[in-house]
């Protein structure tokens, strides 16, 4: 019995401009993954660069997907590097979304890129041919069409050295979108912690400026509703509203200080 090709919310809303609002699942945990889909959130970022399972992990990652797969919510996972083969571990696993931090170059972005396609810009990918949770065990039918395109492979500009190569990364075909990174920026450029430093303040425009450009979409974090709003209004599609910590850390010190006892 056949399956249908699996579709990628995400990606129909980057290819619309529209814009998309998640959050950062810094538990990992199954049970709040399903619960911000319940609430519709457009995807949900678990970060594998800075905590959380190894990437090579498929059954954890496969108990993360199944927490959202019949709805319209999406992961979106970091991965802690650039190597193709992680790449391809985790869309193997049923991951749709990934994308990619500290790239340094526009070929080592590519080398990524094409990994995770079975046709690249006219020539064969790198992807494997198997019959992986992705192609829901060799049940899924024109897996390699649809698979193509259902996939998202973005990246972080996070380092002087992917500013360097901005306009050679943007031109990298098959690019997802671009996620501006000011926090790891502000290392990169000498100003850490200073994300409102000048020098920071002006590389994020010159990020956001170039991507839309070349018609790249661009994502990043949201501090605060307003500033949400505000990037929505130039021109970001992909943006990050909060995370499960911050919000149970503002949650239960809003209840400790409404208490009016001793």
């Amino acid at each position: 019995m056949s399956q249908h090709p699996r579709t990628n919310a995400l990606r129909e809303t980057l290819e619309s401009d529209d814009v998309a609002l998640g959050v950062l699942e810094n538990t990992y945990s199954p049970t709040v993954v399903e619960l911000y889909a319940a609430l519709g959130v457009d995807f949900v970022w678990i970060d594998l660069e800075h905590g959380g399972p190894s990437p090579v992990d498929g059954g954890r990652l496969e108990e993360l997907l199944r927490a959202a797969d019949v709805t319209d919510t999406e992961l979106l996972v970091r991965l802690p590097d650039t190597d193709p083969a992680l790449v391809r571990k985790a869309l193997d696993a049923g991951v749709r979304n990934v994308f990619l931090p500290r790239v340094g170059s526009s070929e080592e972005l590519e080398a990524a890129v094409r990994a995770g396609r079975f046709e690249y810009d006219g020539e064969p990918g790198r992807r494997g041919m198997a019959n992986p949770r992705a192609s829901r065990w060799g049940l899924t039918d024109d897996y390699v069409t649809s698979e193509d395109e259902s996939v998202v492979v973005g990246v972080t500009i996070e380092t002087q050295s992917a500013l360097d190569e901005l306009d050679d990364i943007l031109a990298v075909p098959e690019l997802g979108f671009v996620f501006i990174g000011p926090l790891d920026l502000s290392v990169s450029l000498g100003h850490p912690g200073e994300f409102d430093h000048p020098e920071v303040e002006e590389a994020v425009e010159r990020i956001r400026s170039a991507a839309i450009e070349a018609d790249v979409p661009v994502g990043g974090l949201g501090f605060g509703m307003d500033d949400v709003n505000e990037k929505a209004e130039n021109g970001y599609q992909l943006l990050n509203v909060g995370t499960t910590t911050g919000a149970l850390q503002s949650a239960v010190t809003g209840w400790l200080d409404g208490y009016d006892g001793e």
